[in-house]
């Protein structure tokens, strides 16, 4: 088959780009396959193109129900069937759809990985024609990546299902550490991995030292053009800043996981129509936004780890034109604050114990009982009864979670219900409904059965398309046929829910074991250092730094960033500090008390060999190492 013609029929391409083509002939010809790819860079062509070539359904797994919604829309655009599975639908809805996908009524399945572990997909899933199974940000399946999921690790259990079936792993961010972790934790039955190189020539990396983040905004904004995203990790900032920078005259609206769906959906609508220049945003924005004209990418807060930080500031310039990823660096506490992350991250065990217990006080749950019980879990109500904290009870729940204690679901999207209290005969002889009143009524009426006996689930959006309206005009018709009591609804919610996977333990006896506990400590505070150096480096070129941080080798710099223009502004500086940064590099790789042979030095580090031996040199002079014949060492 001619994947070109393919791509060239269905998305208007002439041709693939960069390592697009590779990795659609390996899962093509049925080979386990990872892909390293850049945001930007086009995944979800690699997984497309190739599915519309075989026989069978192509089961797309993401955590992003936004992304889900969003590519299954681009693909019946194009005239292809495709499907998702996500917690915002009814067991009806969900059965239909995966029966769908037996008969052949379905080339693209999108499931989130929590699903994979119910009966009933797994029953469903055992009776599909799947032609290969593709893991998009697959590095949340490795525990030494920066976004670990448990619920992952049930891919394996599926491959189980269909062993055949080849896997396609994809993802934007990450180390060869994890790159070969997610190819075991997925079990590959042989090493396969496509690396795009990491390096965005069109995008600027700028560290700015700040002690007023606000105003240091505003004044870039004014002086860069184009449409932007702001991030901050606080979702009270997102409006703040989003009021700050209105104030001048710059259009900003504020974005957070906890908005509701319709006003998430009509600022992200007014954003990328380009209504609204800037937005202001926590990390729960950005995940597949197609939108390639981002001109600037702020981050008001310094992000938890390189790949985080790499992520978000990827969006900025996708398609290619020039662009900036800013960092705004207060000098005074930033890395105070960055420090504090680890113990907030990672509370002591008696603060988990602690937590624990007093989650069993607050469901009312006696001692031995709770198995399988789900409760919903409102967090500031809990925080103000037991005088605790937000952020690490948080982090306590998850480590809960992945010791196997309870299931935290933290920002669940359940459906929204309805229920008509009336006589249908009632119901016909209403003569107060307006227009609109009246139309969602008759299509509700028309979509779902039972509606005068239960409370049913409903999909606003499904209404909206089928009345021609947007989701907002549906929700706020449902409110007002509910204030004129004639109907019960229920709007969809996020409340975080919480169930107990064992019977309540007494506090003394729960485990959390080393590898949860311990290990992953010790990664995020790696994370955190790394993040620190970054800001603090300012010897080395930028995108040098995120290079090597991502094992890819670069000895040639930039020459945009804030180093390289100081290094440009300053000339007498950069021998000095190419030195130093050499120097650095040899001290880490000789941190495991081992000699190493010189001849392999230019093969372990990221330098020229003339910069190696001049770096040799002076720590020898600085009498740190010792050169022994053809080694070298402390």
């Amino acid at each position: 088959m001619d994947y070109r013609q393919v791509l060239q029929q269905y998305w208007g391409y002439p041709d693939f780009r960069g390592i697009q083509r590779e990795i659609i002939e390996s899962i093509g010809s049925g080979h386990d396959t990872l892909g390293l790819m850049p945001t930007g860079g086009g995944k979800s062509i690699t997984f497309q193109v190739p599915a519309m070539t075989m026989e069978g359904t192509c089961v797309v797994i993401t955590p992003l129900i936004a992304l889900m919604k969003d590519q299954v829309q681009h693909l019946r655009d194009r005239g292809i069937t495709a499907a998702a599975i996500h917690s915002g639908m009814s067991r009806r809805d969900i059965v239909q759809t995966l029966e769908n996908a037996i008969f052949g009524g379905c080339k693209f399945l999108y499931v989130s990985p929590e699903r994979l572990s119910s009966e009933l997909f797994l029953t469903k899933f055992r009776h599909m024609k799947v032609c290969f199974i593709t893991v998009d940000e697959a590095h949340c399946i490795s525990q030494w990546g920066y976004d670990f999921r448990p619920s992952y690790l049930h891919i394996a259990d599926i491959r189980a299902l269909k062993p055949d079936v080849p896997v396609l792993a994809l993802t934007a961010t990450a180390t060869p550490q994890v790159a070969e972790d997610i190819q075991q934790q997925l079990h590959f039955r042989e090493p396969c991995l496509f690396r795009m190189s990491f390096e965005r020539k069109n995008l600027t990396y700028v560290v700015r030292p700040t002690n007023d983040k606000k105003e240091e905004t505003r004044h870039i904004l004014q002086a860069v053009d184009g449409c932007a995203i702001v991030y901050t990790r606080n979702r009270e900032k997102t409006g703040e800043i989003a009021e700050a920078l209105n104030s001048v005259g710059i259009s900003a609206t504020s974005f957070h996981a906890g908005l509701d769906t319709a006003t998430k959906d009509e600022r992200q609508k007014a954003w990328q129509e380009d209504k609204i220049r800037v937005m202001v945003a926590t990390n729960a924005f950005g995940m597949g936004i197609d939108k390639p004209d981002v001109r600037m990418v702020i981050h008001a807060d310094v992000p938890d780890s390189m790949e985080e930080y790499f992520q978000e500031a990827g969006r900025a310039g996708r398609d290619g034109n020039h662009s900036y990823a800013v960092l705004l660096f207060d000098q005074h506490s930033d890395i105070t604050t960055l420090e504090r992350r680890i113990d907030n991250t990672f509370p002591s065990r008696d603060y988990i114990r602690d937590i624990y217990e007093h989650l069993a006080y607050f469901f009312q749950l006696a001692s031995g009982d709770g198995c399988g019980r789900t409760f919903e879990f409102n967090m500031g109500q809990f925080c103000h009864i037991y005088h605790f904290f937000p952020i690490p009870v948080n982090a306590a729940l998850h480590i809960l979670e992945r010791a196997g204690y309870i299931h935290y679901e933290e920002n669940p999207d359940s459906a929204a219900r309805v229920y008509i209290p009336i006589d249908r005969d009632d119901l016909y002889l209403l003569d107060n409904l307006d227009a609109r009143e009246d139309q969602i009524l008759s299509e509700m009426l028309r979509m779902y059965e039972g509606l005068f006996s239960k409370f049913v689930y409903i999909r606003e959006e499904d209404i909206a398309q089928n009345c021609g309206l947007t989701r907002q005009q549906v929700y706020m018709t449902l409110k007002e046929l509910r204030e004129k009591r004639i109907i019960q609804f229920v709007p969809r919610k996020k409340i975080p829910m919480i169930t107990y996977l064992t019977d309540r333990e007494d506090e003394d006896r729960i485990i959390i074991p080393r590898e949860i506990y311990e290990d992953r400590r010790k990664i995020y505070a790696r994370r955190i250092k790394a993040m620190e150096d970054y800001l603090q480096n300012s010897h080395v070129c930028r995108s040098r730094q995120l290079l090597d941080y991502f094992g890819e080798r670069s000895t040639a710099d930039c020459g945009r960033c804030d180093v390289c223009i100081d290094h440009r502004h300053h000339p007498e500086r950069i021998a000095e500090d190419n030195r130093r940064h050499a120097m650095d590099l040899i001290m880490n790789l000789l941190a495991d008390g081992k000699p190493h042979e010189l001849s392999t030095l230019d093969q372990l580090l990221p330098l020229a060999p003339e910069e190696i031996t001049d770096a040799l040199r002076a720590l020898v002079a600085e009498e740190v190492i010792h050169v022994n014949g053809t080694t070298v060492g402390t």
